[in-house]
């Protein structure tokens, strides 16, 4: 216990560190994600924008990407980072990678979701002259977005997940703070106590997540 308080200015920063990466790389990873979403729901067939060549593009990517584990992604994307970033180690690096694992598979969420939207609605908002854009903005993700917050709060979870391998490229949060100041130096009253704080965000968000929800499905 004594060895935990004389970390706690560090676990702080550790907090601090993991619910920085996770908030810019949902930011990042959750704009692109929903563009990916909205291309593959447009373009499929029968839809606003129906485009085959498109759809299968988009489709083909995401399969490409979402199934590998994160850990393996990270490395694979490091060149990439190199580029983008500056750098291939640290939180700038951990935070690239991050967007990338993200925003696939919320392209694939955003897709499953804007599926659940009553076709009826759609053709209904076109029967009366509704321009596309138009449909896209005030009708579809409007009647989705109940379902949407939902999805949006299974990935920033999954995210906080993830950050936890930010240590593997010297990136640091919580999962780095548990491993080198709890596993490795064999104090599991330090692995605990930052386990539980990961259970605390983790609840917090799904909290907010269900309120919001709620709140846009009995609109």
């Amino acid at each position: 216990m004594d060895r935990l308080i004389e970390l706690l200015p560090k676990l702080g920063v550790a907090a601090w560190e993991t619910v920085y990466m996770v908030g810019i790389a949902m930011v990042v990873g959750g704009t692109v994600g929903l563009a990916l979403g909205l291309g593959l729901y447009l373009t499929r067939s029968g839809n606003l924008l129906e485009n085959r060549v498109v759809f299968t593009i988009l489709n083909v990517l995401i399969n490409f990407f979402r199934p590998i584990p994160f850990v393996i992604l990270l490395a694979a994307v490091q060149p990439l980072g190199r580029i983008v970033v500056g750098t291939g180690i640290g939180n700038p690096m951990a935070i690239f990678g991050l967007v990338v694992g993200s925003m696939f598979a919320i392209g694939r969420i955003v897709e499953q979701n804007l599926l659940t939207v009553q076709p009826g609605v759609i053709e209904a908002a076109r029967s009366v002259g509704a321009g596309r854009l138009r449909i896209i903005g005030t009708v579809l993700i409007p009647e989705a977005l109940g379902p949407l917050v939902l999805g949006y709060t299974f990935i920033v979870i999954a995210v906080t997940d993830m950050s936890a391998i930010a240590g593997v490229i010297g990136g640091g949060g919580l999962g780095n703070f548990a491993i080198q100041y709890g596993y490795r130096l064999f104090e599991p009253v330090v692995t605990w106590a930052t386990v539980l704080i990961i259970i605390v965000l983790v609840q917090f968000t799904q909290v907010i997540g269900n309120v919001l929800a709620r709140r846009f499905l009995r609109r």
